[in-house]
């Protein structure tokens, strides 16, 4: 299994706990914080990209180094403070790979709960009802938010990266049984000429 580059971008540490997580898991590994990640990844089999959401998308440090990154095997990795699973959460996947550099495979991606900024938090207090982040339900959302990322969420994020790694595996798998019946069908058709 090859290497791979965990590159992240934090700013209340919730993103850097799933980073770090998923770096011990893929082993052999090094982590960047953004602003510090490199532009040349052709030493990485594997590129795991984290973020916080902002509007809906990636952070603005990620969106910058998003199109940088070109024909890598990308994971992607996100914390918010809603559900995994609500439709905010898995759009802000697709605005992420649409700012991916050319020639990139997403494997897969990863989702969690994280705290809310402070500063933030402090912002919002004050919305009014008409606000999508105002009101009781948001409130209750920040709530559930701020325990994360938690001890089960590290657990998730490294069963993540063993599903990456067994997808990996199989698409080689697959690749190298397509590539020989080409090479048989290829084979077969010159012997007939």
């Amino acid at each position: 299994m090859g290497k791979w580059a965990v590159i992240y971008s934090s700013v209340t540490g919730n993103t850097k706990c799933i980073a770090e997580a998923i770096a011990k898991e893929a082993g052999e590994a090094d982590v960047f914080r953004v602003q510090d990640a490199p532009l040349d990844l052709s030493a990485y089999e594997v590129v795991a990209l984290g973020y916080w959401l902002r509007l809906g998308q990636p952070d603005p440090l990620m969106l910058r180094y998003l199109p940088q990154v070109q024909g890598r095997n990308v994971v992607f990795f996100q914390t918010h403070g809603t559900s995994p699973t609500s439709e905010h959460a898995i759009t802000s996947f697709a605005r992420a790979g649409y700012h991916l550099g050319p020639d990139c495979e997403i494997l897969g991606t990863f989702g969690c709960r994280g705290k809310i900024n402070p500063a933030m938090l402090e912002k919002r207090k004050n919305a009014g009802p008409d606000d999508p982040h105002g009101g009781a339900k948001s409130m209750e959302r920040w709530k559930l938010a701020s325990t994360h990322p938690d001890a089960e969420d590290e657990q998730h994020a490294r069963e993540f990266v063993q599903q990456m790694k067994r997808k990996l595996v199989q698409r080689e798998r697959f690749r190298a049984k397509r590539a020989a019946k080409l090479a048989a069908l290829r084979q077969k058709t010159e012997k007939t000429e």
